[in-house]
């Protein structure tokens, strides 16, 4: 299966060239970064406390991570409990891949490929969660928006749900990406009952007040103004 944006090149493509644009942002992003190691561990404790609702078993879970980049969400998972044996993830971008590689046991299976365009990787309901972070806001194209998420909902179980976390304002100083807001979530899942939590400092206001002082980012993000992202858990209905 071939996407294209406007008739013209491939999704992902574009999609590789966007992530190209971003080298030399790694320190941004570092956890050596107060502001995005503060962000990171609300992120985190989120997670649990939606696994610990949601009931779930952790170590019989199946978790499938798309867009699962250097592997940092994974090992996160492996922390909280879940099986290595029972954790994969796919990767559009061959050198992220890669280093998922080499940080994540040998039992994860990660594999290259554009997730919407390779929908028979996954048999159909084997997964009880499908993952994806931050993936979301870099597709501009709308009907590839919707393949990948249709080819999400499929690989999905009766009873289980998509883990989405991705930010809902857009940054108008890059083209690059573009916020998702709630509705569009809906739009995307229709049939899913959308349960979700506002989250994470805006990351300009972030690193600035971490700088001052690290305190800080709690307490500019107490107002649910400066939120930027969601993390939402999109449940299939059991039958």
């Amino acid at each position: 299966m071939t996407t294209r944006v406007h008739g013209a090149r491939p999704e992902a493509d574009l999609v590789r060239e966007r992530y190209a644009r971003r080298q030399g942002d790694e320190q941004r992003y570092s956890l050596l970064n107060d502001a995005a190691l503060l962000a990171t561990q609300e992120r985190q404790r989120a997670q649990a406390r939606l696994f610990a609702r949601l009931g779930l078993d952790v170590t019989a879970v199946r978790l499938l991570e798309v867009g699962c980049g250097t592997g940092s969400n994974l090992l996160d998972l492996l922390r909280l409990g879940f099986a290595p044996e029972h954790l994969q993830g796919i990767e559009l971008l061959s050198a992220s891949a890669e280093r998922a590689r080499v940080v994540l046991p040998a039992s994860v299976r990660i594999t290259v490929g554009d997730a919407a365009a390779t929908t028979d990787l996954v048999p159909p309901a084997s997964q009880d969660i499908v993952l994806q972070a931050t993936v979301f806001s870099s597709l501009l194209d709308d009907g590839f928006q919707q393949r990948l998420a249709d080819v999400m909902w499929k690989w999905v179980r009766p009873g289980g749900g998509i883990l989405w976390y991705d930010f809902v304002i857009g940054n108008p100083r890059n083209a690059d990406v573009r916020g998702v807001p709630v509705s569009r979530i809906r739009q995307l899942f229709p049939a899913g009952r959308i349960r979700l939590r506002r989250l994470t400092l805006a990351p300009p206001v972030a690193r600035a007040v971490a700088r001052v002082h690290p305190a800080l980012y709690t307490l500019f993000n107490a107002c649910p103004l400066l939120r930027t992202h969601v993390l939402a858990w999109v449940g299939k209905a059991a039958q």
